[in-house]
């Protein structure tokens, strides 16, 4: 069994059916299901990840249900997050739109900046569809708010882990430097 050196409290948020509880079931079970169901609330999982050669993170994820009438309940779950993957669809605009209502709401809740990633999920439908959203906007987002893009498929697994391993390493680096400045 790995021992793991962190634990670490990540939070996944972002609109309604961008495929955010798909991503944690691919990355903690290596599973993908056209079954959808909203989660209501907030679910938990949790993973030990090798993050670097032999170093092991534990990993409790929430799962925030993205849904308007949850915004409210779901800033209680934002409290003791170390980190946040804010998720929204390639193949719906208006769900990229509101990527910065979601790091508003991040910082009003938390009061601190966390590391996070930017995800864009659905990426095996891009190969069929093409981009629907300007990719000049995109970067120019991402550089304005300091942030890294990923882009996922939970159906297929590409990039899952690299986005949740990008993130811990995110974490620990902000830890170091932490610890630097004190």
């Amino acid at each position: 069994m790995e021992f793991a050196e962190y634990t670490f409290k990540i939070i996944i948020i972002g609109p309604a059916a961008v495929g955010k509880s798909s991503l944690i079931r691919r990355f903690v079970d290596n599973a993908f299901s056209t079954d959808y169901q909203f989660t209501l609330g907030v679910n938990f999982m949790s993973k030990i990840v090798e993050y670097d050669t032999t170093k092991y993170a534990r990993l409790s994820i929430w799962d925030i249900g993205g849904q308007d009438r949850f915004q409210l309940m779901r800033r209680n779950f934002y409290e003791g997050a170390e980190g946040a993957l804010l998720v929204f669809d390639l193949t719906r605009e208006q769900t990229f739109y509101r990527m910065q209502d979601w790091i508003s709401d991040l910082y009003q809740t938390i009061k601190k900046d966390i590391p996070k990633i930017i995800i864009g999920n659905k990426k095996d439908i891009i190969s069929e569809i093409g981009y629907i959203i300007d990719r000049e906007m995109v970067k120019k987002f991402i550089n304005n708010t300091n942030t890294n893009l990923i882009e996922t498929s939970a159906k297929t697994g590409e990039n899952v882990k690299k986005a949740f391993v990008q993130l811990i390493r995110l974490i620990i680096q902000n830890i170091h430097n932490s610890e630097i400045e004190i």
